[in-house]
């Protein structure tokens, strides 16, 4: 992948990602808090812990950093996945958010 291509991909998560934090804060799903600076998006729940996102250019990934650790994805030519578990981002994002709000949340597609 080029790195225009890696840059355009990570982008689009990253923006997908804080919509989906505004759908769930209007619809009252969670009073979740999000800060983006650059290519890092941080989210801060309810309970003070935090999820954070972010691009990671030399290596072509997204790293994830949630209470239970961090994750790294790679771009498998469809989707975001897991560089050890081969997961992919959404299911891995889904648990780690339900985790750390103590409740079911799920990326919409």
């Amino acid at each position: 992948m080029t790195d225009s291509d890696y840059h355009a991909r990570a982008e689009a998560l990253l923006r997908s990602l804080e919509v989906q934090m505004d759908d769930w804060l209007q619809g009252d799903v969670i009073d979740i808090d999000t800060q983006r600076s650059g290519g890092l998006l941080e989210l801060s729940f309810p309970d003070g812990s935090k999820i954070v996102v972010n691009k990671q250019p030399p290596l072509q990934e997204i790293w994830l950093a949630s209470r239970a650790g961090g994750f790294h994805f790679g771009w498998n030519g469809t989707a975001w996945c897991d560089t050890k578990s081969g997961e992919s981002f959404d299911a891995v994002f889904a648990t780690q958010a339900s985790r750390q709000a103590g409740k079911p949340l799920t990326l919409s597609s």
